[in-house]
């Protein structure tokens, strides 16, 4: 009998015969050790990055600016939001507040401000969650990160200076079509009637 050669490298590592975005889910599923939450954070970046790729330090929503870190936190936060122990922090953020004498009588005002402080403590939470992926993917290739803000730019955090990711190779092709091509000069103004140009 006859038997099939099967070749070794799989079709996973023929980036040839693949698009940018199935060449980066590959990438990111072995880059990564949360490659769907990888892709989100890579996919939140790209929504707010300039044509360069470059995001942050600083973000503008709605009339208030939030520090990127704290944009992406709050935009993956809902991604965990059927999580038990999500319910079971929410819980514990209400005793908390009881204990401490903060929380209002009123219903409603009670639970704004459980939902205040419970959108703190997972923004913390989350904090540790993007520096890990944004490491990996610092690693991988897909993001460079330096930090800016107050004063001067500068390689290290701290200083009242915030982080700025850009993004890099295969992730690139999370920004729009029209961010990724080249701007095309400005045409010359049409000569008015009248005028003399020398050479």
């Amino acid at each position: 009998m006859f038997h099939a050669v099967i070749p070794t490298g799989g079709l996973a590592d023929d980036r040839s015969s693949q698009g940018e975005m199935s060449a980066l889910l590959v990438l990111l599923a072995s880059a990564s050790t949360r490659p769907r939450y990888a892709f989100m954070a890579l996919s939140l970046i790209a929504e707010v990055a300039n044509a360069e790729g470059e995001a942050g330090p600083f973000i503008r929503r709605n009339g208030k600016q939030f520090t990127l870190r704290d944009w992406l936190c709050d935009g993956l936060a809902p991604m965990g939001g059927r999580d038990p122990r999500r319910a079971a922090l929410a819980e514990r953020v209400r005793d908390d507040l009881t204990l401490e004498g903060r929380l209002p009588t009123d219903p409603h005002a009670a639970a704004l401000a459980v939902d205040e402080e419970l959108r703190e403590r997972v923004r913390t939470s989350g904090k540790t969650n993007l520096s890990r992926a944004v490491s990996e993917l610092v690693a991988a290739g897909l993001l460079r990160r330096y930090y800016a803000g107050y004063a001067v730019d500068h390689a290290n955090r701290g200083g009242q200076r915030h982080a700025v990711y850009v993004l890099q190779g295969l992730a690139r092709c999370l920004l729009p079509r029209s961010g990724r091509a080249a701007m095309p000069k400005k045409a010359p103004p049409a000569p008015r009637q009248g005028e003399l140009h020398f050479v």
